[in-house]
């Protein structure tokens, strides 16, 4: 009895901490979404805002990440396959690792040098990471070429919709 008690609260406890699939797919950002503050490798301070500019009249994949995440670990090999099959695409990582040293080891650990990298210097609660509902990582954003969210909503790299959105936004 007392596994089946047991067996039976760890099954509660993993189910209220899943991910769930945010009640509102949003099509753009906020404000202060778009105010929020990141560093890149350098230390150098950048917004939302402005890799959105950078990145203007492309398709462009977010993806979130760190590097203790087990499953975005997981994932990064199929991430990378994404980003081989999609060459004519932007890609920019958006780094939740707990610390700037963290965040330039997990850099070096996976061989992400040479990709578009920021990580979140205030932490997981942010104005940005609020607003889209971030919850669990990883999480994949598509972004279409007017800035607007495009796919809201993947949490993997193989998930069928965000190579359809991406298909559909370059024809």
């Amino acid at each position: 009895m007392r596994k089946l008690i047991l067996i039976f609260m760890i099954g509660i406890f993993g189910i209220s901490y899943s991910q769930k699939v945010p009640a509102v797919l949003k099509t753009g950002f906020s404000k202060e979404a778009l105010q929020q503050k990141l560093e890149d490798e350098n230390g150098k301070t950048i917004t939302i805002k402005q890799i959105l500019a950078q990145h203007k009249g492309k398709v462009l994949v977010i993806d979130f990440w760190a590097g203790w995440c087990r499953d975005c670990l997981n994932a990064l090999p199929k991430a990378k396959e994404l980003e081989e099959k999609n060459k004519n695409i932007d890609f920019v990582f958006l780094s939740l690792d707990r610390s700037k040293e963290g965040f330039e080891k997990s850099l070096e650990r996976f061989d992400m040098k040479d990709k578009e990298n920021y990580w979140f210097s205030t932490g997981w609660k942010n104005d940005f990471n609020n607003y889209v509902d971030l919850n669990w990582i990883p999480r994949y954003m598509v972004i279409d070429q007017k800035s607007s969210i495009a796919k809201y909503y993947a949490i993997s790299p193989e998930d069928p919709e965000l190579q359809q959105t991406i298909d559909r936004l370059l024809k």
